[in-house]
């Protein structure tokens, strides 16, 4: 199976990497890729969101598979485009990635799916704005109807900062906020059949015990060995089913990967939004505990004939990944600082480098982006999965790096979280 990976980030790295090691895949490309995914695929100097170019490149390599990595292509169309010239893609059409595209339309497909989520106001003037914000007190929940690269969604007590964020966006979703402990759970669909994936846990602001301001994300890990007893069973029958099965039923049948973020609160498992495609940086520990070839999965799942497969296997254990930044993030990030080390946390750490912000300057490795690199490691435990991760992210260096130093670690602990 010729497979042909679209993005260039730490999520498409990880998901390129699982394929090669699919017995089932003969190639791996990637359009544009990054220095990670190129020691072990072809890359391609393609536009990921100009959907002809991505489905003439599919058809010039006669590939069997497309995978969609990021956001922004699905919005734009691109799975349709390479569906429309016959060859198999995993992602959503641009009507059904509106799920992540617009807040608004997620909240109506969640009320007409009967899905428990946050209660909340899509507003487009001051006077709505105020209104809403009126309405729900602090913590202020403000979330950019659109896609905003990450960047769109302020949590705070400042009325000032809620009201300017709110006021920045053309429309804008203002909701309550919903206590407890986040989990994210991806479930690989056809649109009929749902396969959930192991929940995992990610680490959204920049420094320990969750201080600072909030990133794409500065590690995750699973399983979760305090989740409750039932959680993705339940997940699956309330959330996951039914937005599938009301996407069908507009005639936006939803065939990729669906992403549910979760607040477990006191009041039960509510929605806190949905994405359209694998999540970073939780789809690092993921497909690094993944046992079942991912190219069979995607491929059944493109093909419409998910019910034909196994469901996804897990190796016995537990992953973490522990993202290393560029100096300045999140708020701006320093490029073409030098990067050493990644040869000994893989060889040496047991660890895979994920790429994600990484570019190559005269035959170095530089840093290119805000998040640059998660290292991931599988352990007998949590404790262990941490100790390799964390011997890892010690072997590389570049001025001005960022990493938490507790992924996981409550989790390892065996503190509770519920």
């Amino acid at each position: 199976m010729k497979t042909l990976v679209i993005g260039a980030g730490g999520r498409e790295h990880a998901l390129a990497l699982a394929l090669s090691r699919d017995p089932s895949v003969s190639e791996v490309h990637a359009a544009p890729g990054n220095p990670g995914i190129a020691a072990f695929a072809t890359v391609h100097d393609v536009d990921p969101m100009d959907p002809a170019a991505v489905a003439s490149l599919a058809e010039l390599l006669s590939c069997d598979l497309v995978v969609v990595g990021p956001e922004a292509p699905l919005v734009a169309g691109v799975a349709d485009a390479v569906r429309e010239r016959g060859i198999s893609c995993f992602g959503p059409s641009a009507d059904a990635a509106q799920l992540e595209g617009s807040k608004a339309f997620a909240k109506d497909v969640m009320a007409a799916a009967e899905v428990p989520t946050a209660m909340a106001h899509v507003c487009e003037t001051p006077e709505q704005i105020e209104a809403a914000l009126d309405a729900f007190g602090p913590p202020y929940v403000v979330k950019d109807d659109g896609l905003a690269a990450g960047k769109g969604v302020v949590v705070t007590d400042d009325r000032a900062v809620a009201q300017a964020h709110a006021l920045g966006c053309e429309r804008v979703v203002i909701e309550e906020f919903l206590d407890g402990p986040e989990v994210s759970l991806f479930a690989i669909t056809d649109g009929v059949t749902v396969f959930p994936l192991l929940p995992a846990q990610d680490f959204k602001r920049i420094f320990d015990a969750d201080q600072g301001p909030n990133t794409g994300g500065m590690g995750a890990y699973t399983p979760l060995p305090w989740a409750p007893e039932g959680l993705v069973e339940d997940v699956l029958a309330r959330v996951l089913q039914p937005t599938v099965d009301e996407l069908a039923r507009r005639g936006a049948t939803f065939s990729g990967l669906l992403y549910a973020g979760l607040a477990l609160t006191r009041r039960g498992t509510k929605v806190i939004e949905f994405n359209a495609r694998f999540g970073d940086p939780e789809t690092q520990p993921l497909m690094a505990l993944l046992d079942s070839p991912l190219g069979v999965l995607l491929k059944a799942a493109a093909d419409g004939a998910l019910h034909e497969v196994e469901q996804p296997r897990w190796k016995s254990g537990a992953a973490v990944a522990v993202v290393m930044a560029s100096a300045g993030y999140p708020e701006s990030s320093r490029s073409g600082d030098v990067i050493t080390g990644t040869t000994e946390a893989q060889d040496q750490a047991q660890c895979d480098v994920i790429h994600a912000g990484t570019a190559l300057v005269d035959g170095n490795l530089v840093t290119a982006g805000g998040r640059v690199l998660a290292v991931t490691a599988v352990g007998a435990d949590l404790a262990e999965a941490r100790a390799k991760a964390y011997a890892g992210v010690g072997a590389i260096t570049f001025d001005g790096a960022q990493f938490r130093t507790d992924i996981a670690a409550k989790a390892a602990a065996g503190k509770d979280h519920v």
